[in-house]
């Protein structure tokens, strides 16, 4: 019987989708048109939008990645945060970095370095700022305190003409310990999930104490050309064979680290590291893409597990009963989803 009802419910459902997918198809088959007519307007050469410049796409920019000369060590590098308590006025986060070590594509060595970081709400000079202490679960504090004290309008963090969300300071103090950690590494290459673009307050102070062994691969790009396309689509119609490199400024490129792969990343760095980069990106799981990167991503994730188990720890105990009624007033989307 128990059965029969979840089938009943699941014809319900299926009905239900086939209904609205009657109405809403020719919406959509009119949507794809007009994208598809929008895209075939795109023309051929074009150039790409960079630090608010356009420059000019060159095939002259264009170069076959080699085959790597000698074996180096790589470390791969990445974060993860949980957001486990949060009301508007205070924010308890659990924050994990972590490093893996590669020589000839067997991991040698792993660093890691996890923290509860406690941002808290200050009202002060007629205006609201943020502050944060940092609790390590080993060793000293990676980054400085003072340097997440914000103002919750600050430009590089307010959305709009809305105040920062007070988890905003989280996602800055585990770029701040990445960078922080990237400088601590010992290897011949040191590759960071991401940029090396300054987007934070202080970030440029972590920035500055890299050494030029770092280098940063990006998965996405916000980058634009001229006539609205998007440089990572145009260049890979351009040139599609081999592994290449495309210097676009100053130790910028765009980069396809295997042949047979269909995707291109943002690389800033030493262009001298790339054939060290595609001879670990020949994993099938994700080709093109170097494999350390995918292990450290794992390594330092936070999984919902860890958060709901640190969350349910926290909130148990009976002298948190008081910080338990804060959380109320803020968790009136966690109560819809779950009816969701």
């Amino acid at each position: 019987m128990v059965f029969s009802v979840r089938k009943n419910k699941e014809d319900e459902v299926a009905s239900s989708i086939l209904a609205e997918g009657s109405i809403f198809l020719p919406m959509l088959q009119k949507i794809s048109q007009e994208l598809k007519a929008k895209i075939q307007q795109f023309p051929a050469s074009d150039k790409i939008l960079f630090n608010n410049k356009l420059i000019e796409i060159n095939q002259d920019h264009f170069e076959p990645i080699p085959e790597k000369s000698s074996p180096k060590s790589i470390a791969f590098l990445d974060g993860g945060q949980a957001e486990i308590l949060s009301a508007g006025n205070f924010c308890l986060s659990f924050i994990r970095v972590g490093a893996l070590v590669y020589a000839n594509n067997k991991k040698i060595q792993d660093y890691q370095h996890e923290f509860y970081l406690l941002t808290t709400a200050k009202y002060e000079n007629d205006e609201f700022s943020y502050e944060a202490t940092i609790y390590p679960l080993q060793g000293e504090k990676l980054i400085a305190e003072q340097d997440l004290t914000l103002s919750s309008t600050d430009p590089t963090i307010k959305t709009g003409l809305e105040r920062a969300s007070i988890s905003q300071v989280s996602n800055i103090a585990r770029r701040f310990a990445e960078l922080a950690l990237a400088a601590t590494i010992s290897a011949d290459i040191i590759l960071l999930d991401g940029t090396l673009d300054p987007a934070y307050r202080n970030e440029e102070k972590y920035l500055s104490r890299l050494s030029e062994k770092v280098c940063a691969l990006a998965k996405s790009s916000s980058l634009f050309t001229a006539s609205g396309n998007s440089p990572v689509v145009l260049l890979n119609k351009l040139h599609q064979a081999g592994c290449w490199s495309y210097f676009v400024e100053h130790q910028t490129y765009f980069v396809k680290l295997h042949e047979k792969s269909k995707h291109i990343f943002r690389f800033t760095g030493n262009k001298e590291f790339l054939p060290h980069l595609a001879e670990n990106s020949r994993d099938a799981l994700f080709l093109g893409y170097p494999y350390g990167l995918m292990a450290v991503d794992k390594f330092a994730r936070v999984s919902n597990e860890e958060r709901k188990s640190l969350r349910m720890n926290f909130l148990l105990k009976a002298e948190n009963k008081e910080i338990a009624e804060y959380l109320s007033a803020t968790n009136a989307h966690d109560i819809l989803d779950n009816l969701g």
